[in-house]
């Protein structure tokens, strides 16, 4: 009787070692972190020739690492307060954080947050405007500009689109304080950021609609019920001067207006265009225990959805906010993510439009 062969287990072999020299990405910057965790706050400072240079040393490791934000910024601010004792270097600083933002793609929001903490922590007291005037001048000589901006090469209008998203991110980071020492917005930002939008629509040319369209789904600034009739005539307008942009013009406003909006959305198609495709805002139909049917659009839409889950049970591990009655590790709603990465979205935007105009073809 033949004995039983036994299943000879493979070796696996590895050139791992746990006395690798440490991985760097590729533009790291290792001298700034050895300095923040080798250096006292004293030899730190003194490593620097001049405030540019520790200011864009700063600046490009929050880049690199955003989330070291909370933990240094307020050394950073200390460090600044040290150095910053005139007007020119407070210009210079505002300038190089300005520059940073409108120059380092998806350094916008990071540009933003780092100006309101310094806004309000940095204690110089100079004669010719503090550290958030002195950088709400820097946009206004942008955004004075705006028309010529929109009509020039694609160099100018690059610049022009980076300091619109920024200017979009400082208005909804950017605290102050009213009379009654309540924390409230720089409510003058979104009137600029109005116009801005207006100078964009207002020179149709594809790159100028892209900003606009970036502009639009920026934290939903434009949103807001005093704009939302207001907006809806611009896009109408607009649809009107550039059919092919229509997909995404109209995706992007009544989706994220309330309902009457969507109502009043359904007219903005422009004459010539294919008014009878079904429109890409259609909410899907659901129907009650009567059989009658109902969308988002309607007035008691959650009244009657909320029927809806109670009676097909769909969710009932969940409750009506949202909270997980199943405790932790669903692998299905622990990776859901409402918002795609932006390069994804620039993705589908342009995929949207070589659509369109192959449609049209």
């Amino acid at each position: 009787m033949a004995e039983p062969q036994v299943a000879m287990t493979p070796v696996v072999t590895s050139k791992l070692s746990v006395k690798a020299p440490e991985f760097y990405p590729s533009g790291y910057n290792q001298n700034f972190n050895q300095n923040i965790a080798d250096s006292s706050f004293e030899e730190r400072y003194d490593n620097y020739v001049n405030l540019a240079e520790y200011v864009q040393d700063f600046l490009n490791h929050l880049t690199e690492q955003p989330a070291c934000f909370e933990m240094e910024i307020e050394q950073f601010a200390e460090v600044l307060n040290g150095w910053v004792t005139a007007d020119e270097a407070l210009q210079e600083l505002v300038e190089l954080v300005y520059q940073q933002a409108t120059s380092v793609p998806n350094f916008s929001y990071m540009g933003a947050r780092l100006c309101n903490y310094l806004s309000h922590h940095l204690t110089i007291n100079p004669l010719n405007g503090n550290f958030r005037q002195l950088l709400l001048q820097r946009c206004q000589a942008e955004y004075e500009n705006r028309d010529e901006a929109t009509k020039g090469d694609e160099t100018t209008r690059k610049q022009f689109h980076a300091f619109v998203l920024f200017l979009a991110e400082l208005y909804l980071n950017l605290e102050i304080k009213g009379t009654k020492g309540q924390v409230m917005r720089a409510e003058i930002l979104q009137e600029g950021l109005r116009e801005l939008l207006n100078a964009l629509f207002a020179n149709p040319v594809d790159s100028n609609l892209i900003c606009a369209v970036k502009l639009l789904k920026v934290r939903e600034w434009g949103f807001q019920s005093v704009f939302s009739q207001w907006l809806l005539s611009l896009v109408s307008a607009q649809v009107r001067r550039a059919p092919h942009w229509s997909f995404l013009l109209q995706h992007r406003v009544p989706h994220r207006l309330g309902s009457p909006a969507r109502a009043a959305a359904t007219c903005i198609h422009p004459e010539g265009c294919n008014s009878s495709a079904p429109p890409v805002w259609n909410e899907p139909t659901f129907y009650t225990s009567d059989g009658v049917p109902f969308t988002a659009a309607d007035p008691d839409y959650q009244e009657k959805y909320q029927e809806l889950l109670e009676r097909e049970d769909l969710f009932p591990d969940y409750e009506e906010n949202g909270t997980d009655l199943s405790g932790p590790g669903d692998p299905y709603f622990d990776y859901i993510d409402e918002e795609m990465d932006p390069e994804i979205e620039e993705a589908y935007e342009k995929f949207c439009l070589e659509s369109e105009h192959k449609r049209k073809q």
